[in-house]
């Protein structure tokens, strides 16, 4: 199975919640194949499906004052963030289309899996903690376990959104503006913090890719832009009365956000 990949930079939160639901109906239409995008967002505090606002510590005013957005969606999970610095992975797949399908949990404990891997090429030895879902470090000395990574996603009709968020070089103070997955007694951490060394998020990005072409038993192909993704698309026929026109589907069309920020126009309609 071939996994398409894209890299699409920092893309602002709404904009990327908008192109994942393109591409989810697209793929419940079989008209794009298993993608998988890779982004950064600017600062931005998610509330998931099982979220309290009551974890959200910080107000309205002080958040807009540090340029934090704030979204309820329709993931799993509680309160995260997501900033700068931060590598996110938004699987768009169909869990049916693999073999044998997935199942939710499955699919959770195989993007686990990618991340446990990541972490490890560079040296950090990271865990599951049963009962909680994302990636954590080790308990070292006094120094307690911390979350490196967060995930939740949503799926529907099979096909899934969302998925995870992986500490690079974030700027852990942010996460003092909300009780993280809603867990009071867990610290967060970084993969920089883990290492004391800068990384960059194309060099994990890459890690990232190929295990998930491992861990899903795929092969990766990586896409220069979101135009080559949407030609992929392919057209769906459909019956037409004898005396009207051949038929001419509608082409698939990026979020008009995500066109001006990489600075298209309605060639990517």
């Amino acid at each position: 199975m071939i996994l398409n990949v894209l890299n699409l930079g920092l893309v602002p939160y709404e904009t990327a919640l908008q192109l994942q639901r393109t591409l989810m109906e697209l793929r419940k239409a079989s008209r794009v194949e298993n993608t998988l995008l890779l982004l950064e967002h600017p600062p931005v505090i998610t509330l998931g499906r099982n979220a309290q606002v009551s974890n959200v510590l910080a107000s309205p005013e002080f958040l807009a004052q540090r340029g934090v957005e704030l979204f309820d969606i329709d993931r799993g999970g509680d309160v995260t963030f997501h900033g700068p610095g931060q590598l996110v992975a938004y699987p768009i797949f169909d869990l049916r289309s693999f073999e044998p399908k997935l199942g939710a949990v499955e699919f959770v404990r195989r993007l686990e899996e990618v991340l446990i891997r990541t972490c490890g090429d560079f040296g950090i030895a990271t865990q599951r903690i049963k009962g909680l879902t994302g990636v954590w470090t080790y308990a070292l000395g006094d120094k307690p376990e911390a979350k490196i990574a967060a995930l939740g996603v949503h799926i529907s009709r099979g096909v899934t959104t969302h998925g995870f968020a992986l500490n690079v070089g974030t700027d852990l103070d942010f996460f003092s503006l909300i009780v993280p997955c809603g867990l009071t007694n867990k610290p967060v951490t970084s993969m920089e913090r883990e290492l004391q060394r800068k990384l960059t998020l194309e060099e994990v990005a890459t890690a990232v890719s190929r295990n998930f072409g491992r861990v899903f038993h795929s092969q990766m192909l990586w896409l220069e832009s979101l135009d080559d993704l949407l030609a992929q698309a392919i057209v769906v026929s459909k019956p037409e009365p004898a005396e009207s026109p051949a038929n001419q589907d509608t082409p698939a069309r990026a979020p008009k956000e995500l066109r001006k920020l990489h600075g298209k126009g309605d060639e990517l309609a």
